[in-house]
């Protein structure tokens, strides 16, 4: 008698155990094929392109592809976290854009130290981040209309500060001064090297790619934010930080997507109100053609990596073959739609292979 009762109970403990791995091998076979599928298009699309023009194949061209890819990457990085956690943040370009503004005017104007300058306008775009945080977690706003209402800010902010001028280190306004050596220590930040003038912007971007990737897939903040993002109302229940996690995913949005300002500033020598504006739509393109889903909980560091690859190539690519610019924006448009509509099947798909 004991062995037939001992005998359902074992099953019966075993069968949660092969249904959570099952599930976990579908995670990774939906993974595996969202990424492969991305890498698989890199290599097509550069093919085509080629094709069209092999001027495209060179070590100039995917150097310069390499640096366009870098600012949409970093910023990639921040909103990756963000989503992740079962959010949105619109802001990330209005913030890039306040971040080099910010160091221009602290900088040229302000007379401000460019060593100050710069983790001053970092500190902003943390700032910019607990705002938005505190407002989606503790107000209750949707992030939706949250940080579309901080895009408009962050860009008012800029105007205002700028007196919508446009600022340039080597060529400062009539009666001020930049000290040399602080130019020269702000252009280091992205200089060129090598044969082909790689920017250092890109191993930037390698370097910080490394290091949201070890937050997100190798530490416990990574497996709660992404516990909390699958299933926020579970994550409350397990008693997890839900409110500390959120914010701070959107903090580090605002740090990175200020870092991408800063670097940029450094490699354009430029700055201008508007800059960043147009660049909020491919960072989001990016983060959702890399796999991301807008349901949360899932989003990889190369799955945005491949996404901002993939828009590099696009934009590179339709530039060589000047088709106009108008092309890339429609090319972006039904990349994104496409990469959102696969989001929205794989997630009823999921929905159904649960129930």
């Amino acid at each position: 008698m004991s062995e037939m009762t001992d005998a359902p109970s074992s099953e019966a403990a075993a069968m949660p155990t092969t249904s959570r791995m099952s599930a976990a091998g579908r995670a990774t076979f939906e993974l595996g094929l969202r990424l492969g599928g991305l890498f698989i298009a890199i290599v097509i699309v550069g093919i085509i392109f080629y094709s069209l023009n092999p001027a495209f194949i060179n070590a100039d061209v995917i150097i310069s592809l390499l640096r366009s890819m870098s600012s949409v990457a970093i910023m990639g990085l921040g909103l990756t976290l963000v989503i992740v956690g079962g959010e949105i943040d619109l802001s990330v370009g209005a913030m890039y854009g306040l971040a080099a503004n910010a160091v221009a005017v602290m900088w040229i104007l302000g007379d401000v130290p460019i060593y100050l300058a710069i983790p001053f306008a970092l500190a902003i775009g943390a700032l910019v981040g607990l705002f938005n945080g505190l407002l989606v977690t503790y107000a209750r706003i949707p992030a939706f209309v949250v940080t579309l209402g901080s895009y408009n800010l962050l860009y008012g902010l800029s105007l205002y500060i700028s007196n919508a001028g446009t600022f340039n280190p080597i060529y400062p306004p009539e009666g001020y001064k930049v000290d040399p050596v602080q130019l020269k220590f702000f252009q280091a930040l992205t200089a060129q090297f090598g044969t082909h003038r790689m920017s250092i912007e890109v191993l930037w971007m390698i370097a910080l790619a490394l290091l949201v990737g070890f937050l997100l897939h190798r530490s416990l903040f990574g497996f709660r934010l992404m516990a909390i993002g699958g299933n926020p109302v579970a994550g409350q229940l397990a008693r997890l930080p839900v409110r500390r996690y959120k914010i701070t995913s959107f903090m580090l949005a605002g740090v990175l997507s200020a870092a991408a300002g800063v670097l940029d500033f450094s490699f354009i020598q430029t700055s201008q109100p508007d800059i960043g504006l147009s660049s909020t739509f491919p960072v989001f393109a990016a983060v959702i053609i890399g796999g991301a889903s807008l349901a949360g909980g899932k989003g990889t560091v190369i799955g945005t990596l491949g996404g901002a690859l993939l828009l590099a190539e696009l934009q590179i690519g339709l530039a060589l073959l000047t088709l106009g610019p108008h092309a890339q924006q429609l090319f972006l448009g039904f990349v994104t739609i496409g990469a959102v509509a696969l989001d929205i099947a794989l997630t009823k798909l999921r929905a159904r292979t649960v129930a």
